[in-house]
């Protein structure tokens, strides 16, 4: 209700000024605002995490002490169950060591493999050893000789070393600080201090006959808690700023290989320590028949078990949760807090339940603890005794409580375990004060991979990596980074550009004034280059830009009202030697650049657009950033006693971009309907800081549309992102980031053979092919071959349009198909080198990859033998004759796309899909039926069904915001023959046609060619597809031609009909940039770019458009000064001005109508006028207000003043405003005030380029970017080339699946009685028919293989599902709210509208005003 009410105002305050006010709000251009669902989910996921944490803790402490306890020589257990337990405990020591070595074995066969540095190996080794070596010390042998109290304090001794390091190493970020090591070696010695004097009193005390001997124990722990603390030696040294820190980097590299080794040296020292020690040392040495369970030994084997499986999950658990909770920025409430609090819940948790539970140990005397204590040993042969409570009481039994001589020893055991635990809560002090960023690797969070299962609260403290070298509040310093949008645009639609100018436009409200400093760290340009934008007027014969310009300049306008309710304000009009440049400043400061390509002045097409801007952004203004002294035009910034500039340097983005690395400049890649959020630019943001080999990261594509095609595809892409996408990030690397909404780091674009090798010109056949029909795949595969990753976000959404017609869908797949294979083949041919280069891509993965490929290749193959196997269900016919008629459509159809014109094979292939459609159907219901009749679904092919079933409503589950797209599956699953056998015969066949296929329509009303050849022309429906025939006669007569004087119309059904076949089309839609209009005069030549000079004097720089808004405002010029500068500035860059401008120049001249300037005579006094002059504000608003209705009264509502109108406006508006400054004592705000009085009345500005980034362009252009021309016979040949290469790949790809088809006809042929593999045949409620099902090996190698495939890949998904989730919850706990810009203007702070880095400041004093 309260949004209804806000538009109604908004709408009753435009309709005041205009008769029409009504707008067209596009979809999400609303402000996104945080949800509480999602703060309160947080919250939630943040106690639970908690919990988690430290419930898995307490339970893995208990666990291992009760272990200890139980395996104890001093229990009450038999000689067989010690031993037993013994060696379950030895399990619970060597299980992190398992997973830490499958773990880095995995790492090394599917990531990477380095050779490691043997010196820096050796020490690894040697420490790890020595760990291991008192580990297993501490807790076979001491451990057990100890009461649990004992054995619950003691592990808090293993912090001496890194105490110790942080004393000596000055770790702390405050000197006052150095008190926390300090006072945690002082604890811990005093800790076992307490240990041996209450031992001393136990044993003069002769408390449960303790004798001399724990003295030595007590000596051999001390020494293995000191190895043990050597396992954290690495954290304090990579906080130094010392040497060793080159060789901790080094060993990152090699880190797995070093762990994988480690961890089995580890394993080999606790096996050594506990055969020496109870083989060779003890009296009761091992006695292997010990570990052979008899029938009634159930108990022991079950409680044995039960507790290794608790101790070892839950301290796997628990190292995992704490990784979550440090990820999702609960560091202290999920992770500090719970841990610290681990060994005094375990405390806690025992007391009461010897408290408590004492009293159920049956015949026990509860008269005095002595006497409960004596009767203990008499309750071991009672079955209605608790076993495990039996020895808890009696291991407490052996503590100072039990001392005959008073309670006041138990005092010196609590102060040793006060002392202790308050010992590494002082070493680990700088784990509360951690800050984590949105994103973290855990190798940034902790420094191990490692944990140790015995102590693992302490363990995931003192892995906690200390960050106090890095930054003295303990936080990662945030890198800025600066984002260039660059959509492409090819014929969008109207809707569609609208998607993709609010999509910009909610940045830019998301990221606020650029001047400011964002919680992203992050600056932004939106640039959108425009394919194909100029047209040749057929009455005028004059170049202007065509109707694709004029809609984007419609939606800009549109958008701007929307989010501002007013005209653009800064508008500028630049002529270029490409074409032209609209430059708009966004409301809140943000650049958006149209760059307007003309096809006769450079090449068009995607490609080509993205090299056209990765060198404009990467090349030419990294250049001038890292060179700005090379600049031969520049202007300094001048700034007036009062701190105020009224000239600025340059652009923000390019100020910044002076201290922005090449690593943290990114490249979001755009198509011209894309829509997406802020939130999705970020996260993928996040995943380039955070690992600096990923090259590029894609998001999660959403189709949109309406239709039956539409509706396929969106199964279709979700099942490719939720699983193939996912496996592809999991395993290995992404193998192909769509150009629709890609962000790429500039480092790796401009890495050797990747942006230079981008541009390389398709002159054979293969390159057409892969370099041209699918650039984003070949750019993704330039990056992997030189070592960068690709990775998939799953929570960045963006929404495209997908095509709606079955033509459109087919020609686009026609690009795609072949382009994929070649650029997988591409990369698996290069394999070797890939691996050798790439860190994210193992010999397994490139495996991985030939699997998936190879059965991608069999897919008509398999298709069509499952269209078989549905004709032999349905038809009962037989196995070999159900394969002869299902081959027989496909073959048809080769013929048919062979022979026949691509409107004909696509008309064709729609007729197909349906009674495809209709056979599927069938054979879906049918195979439930023979479900039902046979009473079971325990076949092979049953068994598949229902699992991928099952799989994929998983799947949909855990993605719950897409899980509507479920229902489209029978879509999906029906439509199976269209995209898996048609479409890849239709792709394959027509390989040769390297046309776009889609969008080649030009709407432009001077372009629109008709065809006076066209015999027919006929639009039709057949079951909701359109189709379109047409039939022309091609002029084949270029004799006549010639004559007639045009010979421009060689060939002009090549360029307009798009259903055209012939090679020579393809290949001329493709390479003719430069095509001329038939009513372009021959004369009219366009100029190169050497003839293009603009004879300017003195060049106005780009960064005039700043997106500084507020520097024009702040100027110190008065009014007459500012007319003498414009009009010398006019004088200097008088220009011819191209035919194109004028008209553009209009469209945004609405900013000067009575209603729009009354709008933004408004804005710009709030923002010059600070609140506390509200009076002034109001009395300036009103006057000012009623002069110009004044003064525009003759003036209708939607017309433009003219320019002796608006002169005359201006000056009433300046004596007015004069005149209220002086009555109210405010002189000193005339020039700001004149100053947004100047802006409000200024008109779009056409200005030119600045001579250095003009040559700049006429270079780029001349190397890289020059209309391709290629001659008839350079066509001719590529053309041969291109059939020839379809051929070979036709034959090559159809021999490997007629070869499986036929090995599946001759093993029916030879009948399944005599080759096939039985299978016992089971009932749904598990019994045995005592039938057998027979299948053939082929068929039944091809299905254990795909799901084999589907489950690795779900199981990826469930990996990557998990760290998804953790990313969407840091984003929300980081995410920055939508902020309104401040409405009024602090003269007081200097700093919000001043640059403080201005580079070059002349400062003017009063000495210089003296003088």
């Amino acid at each position: 209700m309260e949004n209804l009410r806000a538009r109604k105002k908004n709408l009753d305050d435009r309709h005041k000024g205009t008769w029409d006010p009504f707008l067209l709000n596009p979809a999400g251009s609303e402000k996104e605002e945080k949800r509480t669902c999602f703060r309160l989910a947080q919250y939630l996921v943040t106690v639970l995490v908690g919990l988690a944490v430290l419930t898995s803790a307490v339970i893995a402490k208990g666990s291992l002490i009760v272990l200890s306890t139980l395996s104890s020589p001093h229990s009450l257990r038999s000689e067989k169950e010690q031993q037993f337990y013994m060696l379950m405990l030895v399990f619970c020591i060597i299980f992190p060591n398992v997973l830490v070595f499958l773990k880095s074995l995995w790492r090394c066969a599917f990531k990477s493999f380095v050779k490691p540095n043997l010196k820096t190996m050796s020490l690894i080794w040697a420490i790890e050893c020595l760990v291991s070596l008192g580990t297993s010390i501490l807790v076979l042998i001491v451990m057990p000789q100890f009461d649990i109290l004992t054995n619950l304090f003691i592990s808090g001794g293993v912090c001496m070393v890194s105490a110790l390091l942080q004393i000596v190493f000055r770790l702390q970020a405050q000197p006052w600080k150095i008190v926390f090591p300090l006072c945690s070696l002082v604890l811990t010695v005093a800790g076992y201090s307490f240990l041996g004097l209450d031992y001393y009193v136990r044993v003069t005390s002769y408390v449960d006959a303790q004798d001399k001997s724990c003295y030595a124990y007590i000596g051999v722990g001390i020494f293995s808690s000191l190895l043990i603390s050597l396992c954290w030696w690495e954290n304090p040294m990579q906080a130094t700023n010392n040497s060793m820190q080159r060789s901790l980097k080094e060993l990152d590299g090699f880190r797995d290989f070093v762990f994988c080794i480690s961890s089995v040296l580890r394993i080999i020292v606790i096996g050594g320590v506990y055969l020496f020690y109870y083989y060779l040392v003890v009296e009761n040495k091992i006695v292997w028949e010990y570990f052979v369970m008899e029938d009634d030994e159930w108990e022991l084997l079950q409680i044995g078990l039960g507790l290794l499986f608790l101790q070892a999950f839950c301290a796997a658990a628990c190292h995992w949760f704490g990784v979550v909770a440090c990820k999702i920025h609960a560091v202290r409430m999920g992770f500090a807090l719970p841990v610290c609090c681990a060994g005094p819940t375990v405390l806690l948790l025992g007391i009461l339940l010897f408290i408590t539970q004492s009293n159920a140990l049956a015949g026990a005397n509860e008269d005095s603890i002595l006497k409960f204590c004596a009767s203990l040993p008499d309750l071991n042969g009672k079955n209605t005794t608790s076993l495990v409570m039996l020895e808890i009481s009696r291991s407490i039994c052996r503590t100072s409580l039990n001392s005959p001589y008073g309670k006041w020893p138990f005092v010196i055991l609590a102060m040793e375990g006060v002392c202790m635990w308050c010992g590494f809560v002082t070493c680990t002090h700088y784990v509360w004060k951690t800050k984590v960023q949105r994103i973290e690797r855990t190798s940034q969070l902790f420094v191990r991979r490692l944990y140790e299962s015995c102590f693992i609260d302490l363990s995931l403290l003192l892995n906690t990596k200390m960050k106090v070298a890095q930054n003295q509040d303990g936080q990662t310093k945030i890198e800025n980074c600066v984002i260039y949008l660059c959509a492409t645009m090819w014929h969008e639609t109207y809707d569609e550009m609208l998607k993709i100018i609010t999509s910009m436009f909610r940045l830019d409200r998301y990221r606020g004034d650029p001047e400011k400093q964002h919680n992203d760290c992050f600056n932004f340009e939106s640039h959108i280059f425009v394919d194909d934008a100029f047209m040749t007027d057929e009455e005028t014969g004059k170049r202007v830009v065509n109707s694709y310009v004029n809609d984007l300049i419609d939606v800009v306008i549109e958008v701007y009202r929307v989010f501002t309710h007013k005209e653009p304000d800064d508008v500028s009009i630049i002529d270029t030697p490409y074409g032209g440049r609209l430059v708009v400043v966004l409301p809140q400061g943000n650049m958006l650049i149209a760059h307007l390509k003309d096809k006769t002045l450079i090449r068009n097409k995607k490609r080509w657009s993205q090299i056209m801007y990765l060198y404009y952004l990467l090349g030419w203004k990294g250049y001038i950033a890292k060179n700005p002294q090379k600049l031969k035009y520049k202007k300094e910034s001048i700034r007036s006693l009062d701190r105020e500039c009224f000239i600025m340097a340059q652009e923000d983005v390019e100020i910044s971009r002076k201290h922005i690395s090449d690593e943290h400049t990114y490249i979001l890649a755009l198509d011209g309907d894309t829509d997406f959020q802020p939130k999705a630019v970020i996260l993928l943001v996040d995943r380039l800081r955070m690992y600096e080999n990923v090259g590029a990261a894609c998001g999660r594509i959403h189709p949109t549309g309406m239709g039956p095609m539409v509706w396929y595809q969106k199964f279709e892409y979700a099942v490719g992102h939720w699983l193939q996408k996912t496996s592809e990030h999991v395993f290995g690397s992404v193998l192909c980031s769509p150009g629709c909404f890609s962000l790429f780091r500039g480092s790796a674009l401009m890495d050797d053979n990747v942006l230079k090798r981008y541009t390389t010109k398709a002159t054979r056949a293969s390159e057409y092919v892969q370099y041209d029909q699918g650039e984003d795949r070949w750019l993704c595969t330039l990056l992997l071959k030189e070592g960068w990753r690709v990775e998939y976000n799953a929570a960045s959404d963006a929404y495209t349009n997908s095509p709606e017609e079955f033509e459109e869908f087919y020609k686009q797949r026609r690009r795609w198909g072949p382009s994929t294979l070649a650029n997988t083949l591409d990369l698996l041919h290069s394999g070797p080198e890939t691996v050798k280069k790439n860190t994210s891509i193992s010999r397994l993965y490139i495996f991985y990859q030939m699997f998936t490929v190879s059965s991608s290749i069999l897919g008509p193959a398999s298709v069509t033998l499952m269209i078989a196997g549905a004709f032999q269900f349905i038809f009962k016919i037989a196995g070999t004759l159900s394969i002869i008629i299902a081959s027989i459509p496909p073959v048809f159809y080769i013929i048919i796309c062979f022979v026949t014109k691509d409107s004909t094979q696509l008309i064709i292939a729609g007729i197909m899909s349906v009674f495809y459609a209709f056979l599927m159907t069938a054979s879906f219901f049918s195979i439930i039926g023979d479900m039902v009749v046979q009473e079971t679904f325990l076949t092979p092919t049953g068994i598949f069904l229902v699992s991928m079933a099952i799989m994929y409503l998983v799947t949909a589950i855990l993605h719950p915001e897409e899980f509507g797209l479920i229902i489209y599956g029978l879509m999906y699953f029906i439509c199976i023959p269209s995209g898996y056998l048609l479409l890849t015969i239709y792709s394959l066949v027509n390989m040769n046609n390297v046309s776009w296929g889609t969008r080649e329509s030009s709407k432009g009303a001077a372009e629109v060619k008709t065809l006076h050849n066209v015999l027919c022309d006929k639009k039709c429906r057949l079951c909701c597809w359109d189709m379109k025939i047409q039939v022309t006669q091609e002029a084949e007569n270029v004799m006549f031609q010639s004559i007639s004087g045009h010979p421009t119309l060689l060939a002009p059904a090549l360029l307009v009909n798009d259903q055209s076949t012939t090679q020579e089309t393809a290949l001329i839609q493709q390479n003719d940039n430069s095509p001329k209009d038939t009513t372009e005069k021959e004369e009219e030549k366009p100029l190169n770019f050497e003839e293009r000079k603009y004879n300017q004097v003195s060049s106005i720089s780009s960064s005039d458009y700043s997106s500084d808004k507020k520097s024009i405002m702040s100027s110190d010029f008065d009014d007459d000064d500012y007319d003498d500068y414009m009009s010398e500035l006019t004088e200097k860059t008088q220009l011819p001005i191209r035919d194109w401008v004028n008209p553009v120049k209009e469209k945004f001249l609405k900013k000067l109508t009575c209603a729009n300037m009354v709008v933004n005579l408004k804005e710009q006094l709030r923002y010059v006028i600070s609140s506390s002059d509200d009076d002034l504000y109001e009395n300036l608003d009103v006057t000012l207000n009623d002069t110009l209705t004044k003064e525009l009264s003759r003036v209708g509502p939607e017309d433009i003043p003219s320019n002796s109108q608006q002169e005359e406006l201006r000056d009433a508006l300046n004596r007015n405003a004069r005149q209220i400054l002086k009555t109210n004592n405010k002189k000193k705000l005339t020039d700001k005030v004149l100053g947004a009085i100047r802006k409000t009345l200024t008109a779009p500005q056409v200005k030119q380029l600045d001579e250095d980034e003009k040559d700049f362009w006429i270079k780029l252009l001349d190397r890289y970017l020059k209309p391709i021309n290629d001659s008839k016979e350079h066509l001719d040949e590529v053309s041969r080339e291109l059939k020839s290469l379809r051929n070979k790949a036709v034959f090559l790809y159809f021999i490997i699946n007629i070869l499986w088809v036929v090995a599946t006809f001759f093993l029916q042929a030879i009948g399944s009685d005599v080759i096939s593999i039985k299978i016992p045949k089971y009932y749904t409620n598990g019994t045995l028919s005592g039938e057998y099902l027979k299948v053939e090996p082929l068929s039944l190698m091809f299905l254990l293989s795909f799901a084999i495939l589907l489950l690795i890949q779900f199981l990826a998904m469930l990996y990557h599902r998990v760290y998804t989730l953790i990313h969407i919850v840091s984003y929300r706990s980081k995410e920055k709210d939508y902020l309104e810009k401040p409405s009024t203007y602090d003269p007081e702070r200097d700093d919000c509208y001043v640059e403080e880095n201005q580079g070059f400041e002349l400062t003017v004093t009063m000495d210089d005003l003296q003088s």
